[in-house]
């Protein structure tokens, strides 16, 4: 009994080294996560959040190496902590893309400036609409079924106690943000594209009736023309975004496309 009882002691013990380590990266990638590494989130529901992916996770995760020195699992757990932050950083990417093409989509109808979540000042209504929206459809599409996969493919992507290297790093990280803000402005066309047609036409109304107001007439237009236009692109848009999400999902460090 007492043999049983020291091979079963053992077996805990290395079960509790593996789960831990698969919860460092885990944990990290929940903190930046789209839907589960939202602010809004309480830290609790992250913290459960966590435990319950790093049960999924850990038995297809490999099993990581016994260190008898404390020095090299510090080492270890600080590795996957870099590896979960890159790997979450990458995803939350995509929560700019919408930003972005909120921010660009409420100045172009008139009903922001140009860049109003970078300061002190709150993103545009045009923006949440689209971060709201896009979360919900993510969500509703099987999120957290991607995400899971996410977590187990990311060990063939970054063996477990392995560093990113500073040259894989710098790529992925430029590329995946060239593509966030193309993103954003892709997203953003339609609003673009009205603008640029709404200005024109002002300006040619303005050339034939000088004595006419226009920005008086044309300013309600842009900003009722914007909320339709919102209302009509907004399926299309989120569509896209969901898709291009789980696109990088399937293939994280795949060249620009």
């Amino acid at each position: 009994m007492i043999e049983g009882l020291v091979e079963l002691s053992s077996i805990s013990r290395d079960a509790l080294w593996h789960g831990s380590i698969v919860f460092i990266r885990v944990g990290a990638m929940i903190a930046l996560l789209p839907a589960f590494g939202e602010q809004s989130v309480p830290t609790r529901v992250k913290l459960g959040l966590a435990l319950a992916f790093t049960a999924i996770v850990a038995p297809a995760a490999p099993a990581p190496p016994v260190f008898d020195v404390a020095q090299q699992a510090l080492g270890l757990a600080l590795a996957e902590t870099l590896t979960g932050f890159f790997l979450g950083m990458m995803l939350r990417l995509f929560i700019l893309a919408l930003q972005v093409a909120g921010s660009i989509a409420a100045q172009s109808t008139s009903l922001s400036q140009l860049f109003g979540g970078a300061g002190g000042d709150p993103l545009p209504a045009m923006g949440h609409v689209l971060v709201i929206g896009g979360l919900a459809l993510a969500t509703i599409m099987g999120l957290h079924v991607q995400i899971a996969e996410f977590m187990i493919n990311s060990y063939a992507l970054v063996p477990m106690g392995d560093v990113i290297p500073a040259d894989m790093l710098s790529r992925a990280g430029i590329a995946e943000i060239s593509r966030a803000f193309a993103l954003g402005f892709t997203l953003a066309a339609p609003f673009v594209i009205a603008s640029l047609i709404y200005n024109v036409t002002l300006g040619v109304i303005n050339k034939a009736m000088p004595q006419l107001m226009v920005a008086f007439v044309g300013a309600p237009a842009i900003t009722a023309g914007g909320l339709v236009l919102l209302m009509l692109a907004a399926p299309l848009m989120l569509s896209i975004w969901v898709e291009a999400m789980a696109l990088f999902i399937m293939d994280p460090f795949r060249g620009p496309g």
